[in-house]
């Protein structure tokens, strides 16, 4: 039972692979096998010349039967399969029949700038630089007086920070000054007391 089984697996793995096989190299084959057949009847047309001059002759008036040597030449065959090229008639024969001078004929915006002279287009171009400068002016001056109001905020702030650091100063020498004079009467008590009679324990 069980080479049964087996030999059933092996059955079944060699079927997939000749069908795998033939899914991969089918199409090959086919089209292999279609372009052969569409070659073959001029090669027999011209298998079937070649054999049947060297009996009757290249039609020269001399053949094998004579003693000829002279070998026969044929015209090349050419078989082509391709398509006729589509003309633009055939296509669109709307655009084959349309002109250059008809394109915008119908455009009164296009005939109205065609019909300006060049010094009003220069004009217009001229304008149009004004415009563009004039509007990076204004972006450049809107700038400044950001960059001013900036300016004059961080100089308040640094105005604010200078009067606190001098306001420290002043405190920090009054208050050396009051511990210097505190320091002076502890030193004139402290010798009074040694007077006295007076000892550190």
């Amino acid at each position: 039972m069980r080479r049964w089984g087996a030999w059933v697996r092996c059955c079944c793995l060699v079927v997939l692979a000749v069908a795998s096989a033939l899914c991969v190299s089918g199409p090959a084959l086919y089209w292999r096998y279609r372009n052969t057949s569409s070659k073959a009847p001029s090669s027999l047309t011209l298998s079937r010349s070649l054999s049947l001059r060297p009996f009757f002759g290249s039609g020269s008036g001399s053949g094998p039967f004579f003693g000829s040597t002279s070998r026969s030449t044929c015209a090349p065959c050419s078989t082509c399969d391709c398509p006729p090229p589509l003309s633009l008639h055939a296509v669109a024969p709307v655009l084959a029949n349309l002109s250059i001078t008809d394109c915008g004929k119908d455009d009164p915006d296009l005939h109205k700038e065609l019909g300006k002279h060049h010094a009003q287009l220069l004009t217009e171009e001229l304008k149009l630089h004004e415009a563009v400068a004039e509007e990076q002016r204004r972006h450049a001056n809107a700038t400044l007086a950001d960059a001013r109001r900036l300016a004059s905020q961080y100089q308040h702030e640094v105005d604010k920070c200078n009067m606190a650091t001098e306001a420290c100063e002043e405190a920090r020498e009054r208050s050396a000054a009051a511990l210097a004079k505190e320091r002076k009467i502890t030193a004139l008590w402290e010798r009074r007391a040694h007077q006295l009679g007076w000892h550190d324990a």
